[in-house]
């Protein structure tokens, strides 16, 4: 007796009856279509109908395609024996799965604590909480003050916490001096060219024949006369500046505990960096007006403004400390060419320049960059959904781009030990090349170091891969940064040389042969050049001048000639030497 088929979907159907199905599927499937055309008014011109003709006819060839390979796989699977081979594939196949996810999790997770662990015994961190500030009294916390807060407070409470922002709120630390940069006329210590008084006056007084924004006399006065009562209307803020600045700490109410490090907010620095712009216009005419005095306090002030953001652990911060200190260098710089400074304030004023230091200063933000990064890579194993919202990253030569990542339920198909992996290679490369470019003891910033950096991170990320998607985003700024926080350096160390030959000058009547005649008199110590560590390059030329210079980030002496870019004729301090020099009488 035959055996009885073990199910209904097992009988067998010939090939002819599959064709006469399919055809049959076909023309029901067409025919529906065309029905269903007709009813809501196709073809409403005679020459439609081929093309509707031939959509519904390509339509039921899939739907009856479709229909009858399901019936198909169907009845093939409803066969016991086939179903225990379907069971047992996919029991395999999800083994392998799994084994494959805990191989990638353990893989990563051991690179990345074996590395930790490395580190860790060498005194390193990798977390914020290590770089965080401690916190302050509000009665000792310049950030507490109410000038201060007036900086942040339409969108920070005083604890820190988020609030929606205050369209009312008043923000008097933010001091325009002009509209979108419109006055065209700013010095340039780099190009050796002074800033253009004359240029601010007239566009004062233009701008106030359209509004009454900013004073202006009746009668033209001298163009430093009418740029500082233009300016008047920033002295009351100016002077509770000064008074809040004398508080001997500063820690703004960021949320360093945040789960996303990457998202706190840095509200503050923006004004602050502004209130050096009004400084650096005001001290230049009072330069110009015979007050240098008041020129030297408020040039004290920028500086000490700049201190304030000092011990936050953000890149961010610190780019934004070194565009103030650049900017306050300019009345420095302007005061010392036009001899306008007395041995007194140029006593005063390098005390004040001694106080930056931007090695340690580099250290603290990049250990804060690794700890910010740590700190998204937990955030994304816990929270891996949100991997699509990371926003927009910049790459070495500071152009955004948004990246296109995976997110929502697919985020949650990567294995953690990928997680692992990337946090793994950018604290790698932080550790063995970035970190070490300053050298605290030695006083030194390595640009081979940076720029090894720059090589492991381009070779790393040449190819895309899952290990290295986070790396490509997060590390190839770093070596411009690096440069930035140098030139800082010998940028004021340049200024405080410059200052020991004015106040030589002023004993002596001219410029010395070499900077040994500086040292202890006019300088406790001459700095060196932190390219390299030799001695800052030196020469006294004719008619009472100087060139003051280092060699810069291309390790090469090119004479005191600084580098500038071809198209915009910007300077460029990757090229050529860091100049301190005056121009020609």
């Amino acid at each position: 007796m035959n055996e009885k088929p073990k199910s209904i979907l097992e009988k067998s159907w010939p090939t002819r009856s599959w064709l006469h199905g399919w055809l049959s599927l076909w023309t029901t499937t067409s025919l529906i279509i065309f029905i269903v055309q007709l009813a809501v008014g196709w073809p409403r011109r005679a020459r439609e109908w081929g093309d509707d003709i031939q959509a519904g006819l390509v339509v039921g060839i899939v739907v009856a395609t479709i229909f009858l390979g399901v019936w198909w796989f169907a009845r093939w699977l409803f066969c016991w024996r086939n179903l225990k081979r379907s069971l047992f594939g996919a029991a395999c196949f999800a083994t392998l799965i799994a084994l494959f996810y805990a191989e990638e999790d353990w893989r990563g997770w051991h690179a990345w604590n074996q590395f930790k662990h490395e580190w860790a015994a060498k005194g390193e961190h990798f977390d914020m909480a290590s770089v965080t500030p401690a916190p302050l009294p509000d009665e000792q916390n310049f950030a507490m003050t109410p000038i201060a807060f007036t900086g942040y407070g339409s969108i920070l409470t005083r604890d820190g916490k988020r609030i929606p922002y205050d369209t009312n709120f008043v923000e008097r630390i933010k001091m325009p001096i002009d509209h979108n940069g419109s006055t065209n006329v700013a010095g340039s210590r780099e190009k050796e060219k002074f800033t253009n008084l004359k240029g601010w006056q007239l566009y004062y007084r233009d701008l106030a024949t359209k509004t009454n924004e900013f004073a202006t006399p009746a009668q033209p006065q001298s163009p430093a006369a009418d740029v500082l009562l233009a300016l008047s209307k920033y002295d009351p803020v100016i002077e509770e500046l000064r008074a809040a600045s004398r508080l001997p700490s500063s820690r703004f109410p960021l949320q360093y505990t945040n789960e996303s490090p990457a998202s706190i907010l840095v509200p503050h620095l923006a004004p602050l960096k502004q209130c050096t712009q009004v400084l650096q216009l005001r001290s230049l005419a009072e330069l110009q007006n015979g007050q240098p005095d008041k020129a030297l306090d408020d040039v004290t002030l920028a500086l000490q403004l700049t201190d304030k953001i000092r011990t936050e652990p953000f890149l961010i911060s610190h780019l934004v400390r070194i565009a103030m200190l650049q900017i306050m260098l300019q009345p420095v710089w302007e005061g010392l060419a036009e001899h306008k400074w007395s041995d007194t304030q140029l006593v005063a004023l390098d005390a004040e320049l001694a106080k930056l230091d931007f090695l340690p200063d580099y250290k603290l933000s990049m250990r804060g960059e690794m700890g910010m990064q740590s700190g998204e890579m937990d955030r994304l194993r816990r929270h891996p959904e949100q991997l699509q919202d990371m926003g927009s990253f910049y790459d070495e030569e500071g152009n955004g781009r948004s990246p296109s990542l995976p997110g929502g339920l697919s985020g949650h198909l990567i294995p953690t030990g990928w997680f692992y992996q990337n946090q793994f290679r950018c604290a790698r490369v932080m550790v063995e090349f970035y970190i070490p470019v300053a050298d605290v003891r030695q006083g030194t910033f390595s640009p081979n170091l940076a720029r090894r950096g720059d090589g492991a991170v381009k070779s790393e990320t040449k190819s895309v891969s899952p290990f290295n998607i986070l790396e490509r985003m997060l590390l190839p700024a770093l070596g411009a940064a690096a440069k930035k926080f140098a030139y800082a350096q010998a940028s004021v160390d340049l200024a405080r040389t410059a200052i020991a030959l004015e106040r030589y000058r002023l004993a002596h009547g001219g410029y010395p042969e070499s900077l040994d005649a500086l040292a202890p008199q006019f300088i406790a110590k001459v700095p060196h050049d932190v390219i390299g560590g030799q001695p800052l390059k030196y020469r006294r030329e004719a008619n009472d001048q100087f060139v003051l210079y280092s060699v810069g980030w291309n390790e090469t002496d090119d004479g005191g000639v600084v580098g500038f870019r071809p198209k915009s004729q910007s300077p460029d301090i990757s090229q050529g030497d860091w100049v301190w020099r005056y121009p020609a009488k």
